[in-house]
């Protein structure tokens, strides 16, 4: 049995985002302890996270109206993460909160070099089916835009995909799903996917760890449906493709504490960047520097102020230029 979170809506949404909904706790530590030993923690962050709810609000600090479609459970916790989604103005109303189910919870260990170690409470109960999806379709009704995290049952996605296309919203893929099977379903619903290195190689069948080989896998995706493919290249860079180009946009200089939730920003800055009418390269620069915004602190909820935006588009110029100086030698 579940219900609906009641929350009033006073607009329409511009954008659905299907996902993950979740209590973070972050423990910042100077090393993980072996076994048999302990560490004090340094810094400890509690909040609203998930992969869902995290590009949400990263959606509506860039000034998007965004909705969120997923699961909670009928506990305090589940309360306490909605109240949070509300406060930071993202549409509840279609979340659907689940009798005799925990909200899940994800406890993101951080130490001094900023590796991360995840330790995930996500009970199956908590993760969205067709059935959910069905109870949210007037959620895509008015909307322009609809992310689906692909971590999430792929008959649900599938289901998001569809109704987001039939209400005539794009759509924009994150990730990529276990069952390949499911890959060219979804592809073909897709105007925009992301996908970092291993989930790359999942969608294209092929290895992704070189600019080369991103360059390969995106051309592959893109024949399969959608007009713009952003692919993370470990250790280099982002990867932005559509049919007449593509470019290489490098890593820059900026601190990294905690790459927990980078994703999650990209995605969100290339929906706004794109929703806002900037090309391909405008917007992978707009999403590469929501990202660079977000890994500066521990834990996965962005701050995506001017400010900061600012910054790391700086940043991204001086690490082009250092490049192209690079290559010139």
């Amino acid at each position: 049995m579940s219900r609906s979170q009641a929350v009033s809506r006073s607009q329409t949404a511009d954008v659905v985002v299907a996902g993950q909904i979740a209590r973070d706790l972050v423990l910042v530590v100077d090393e993980v302890p072996p076994e048999g030993g302990t560490a004090p923690v340094r810094e400890r962050r509690e909040m609203l996270g998930g992969k869902g709810a995290n590009q949400a609000v990263a959606l509506a600090q860039l000034g998007m109206r965004p909705a969120l479609l997923g699961v909670v459970g009928c506990d305090d916790t589940g309360r306490r993460v909605l109240d949070q989604a509300h406060a930071d103005g993202i549409d509840t109303s279609a979340v659907q909160r689940r009798d005799d189910t925990r909200t899940g919870l994800i406890v993101d260990v951080v130490d001094r070099a900023g590796r991360w170690r995840y330790l995930e409470d996500l009970p199956p109960s908590v993760q969205l089916t067709e059935t959910d999806v069905a109870a949210g379709a007037s959620l895509f009704t008015g909307a322009r835009w609809a992310s689906v995290q692909l971590q999430q049952p792929p008959e649900a996605a599938l289901a998001v995909a569809r109704h987001a296309r039939e209400a005539g919203c794009k759509v924009a893929l994150d990730g990529a799903p276990e069952d390949a099977k499911h890959s060219g379903d979804l592809l073909v619903l897709a105007d925009v996917v992301r996908a970092d290195g291993r989930e790359a190689a999942m969608l294209a069948g092929t290895p992704v760890s070189s600019g080369g080989e991103a360059r390969r896998a995106a051309a592959d995706i893109l024949r399969r449906g959608p007009s713009l493919v952003a692919l993370a290249v470990d250790g280099t860079g982002n990867l932005l493709a559509w049919p007449d180009g593509d470019v290489l946009l490098p890593l820059t200089r900026t601190h990294v504490a905690d790459t927990t939730g980078a994703g999650d920003a990209f995605m969100a800055g290339l929906i706004a960047a794109l929703d806002r009418g900037d090309g391909p390269v405008q917007a992978g620069r707009f999403a590469v520097a929501a990202a660079g915004a977000t890994v500066g602190h521990p834990g996965g909820r962005p701050g995506l102020t001017r400010r900061a935006l600012d910054e790391q588009l700086a940043l991204l110029d001086a690490a082009e230029r250092e490049t192209t100086a690079g290559g010139a030698r």
